[in-house]
């Protein structure tokens, strides 16, 4: 796998991998992450292309995954009283 780019954003990291014919974009936000695959042939303008995929309607949809996320997560925690001393 190889990095092609990170990008700057306030609630998150970003980052474009190159791997087996795909762009994989990776979002991280503390110890959550998601990752998203794109055949390389289906962006026509290449890595430019997948950074006018990345706009603002992309990463608001991002972030709401993520808060969702960390929602289900601290309710399972919560049901199964996960608690560190």
């Amino acid at each position: 796998m190889r990095t092609l780019a990170e990008l700057p954003h306030p609630d998150f990291k970003i980052t474009i991998f190159s791997m087996n014919q795909k762009f994989i974009l990776k979002f991280e936000q503390g110890t959550l992450e998601q990752n998203y695959k794109i055949a390389e042939a289906d962006i026509t303008d290449g890595i430019n292309g997948v950074f006018q995929l990345i706009d603002d309607e992309f990463t608001a949809a991002v972030s709401a995954c993520f808060n969702e996320m960390r929602k289900s997560f601290i309710q399972a925690y919560k049901k199964h009283e996960y608690w560190f001393i």
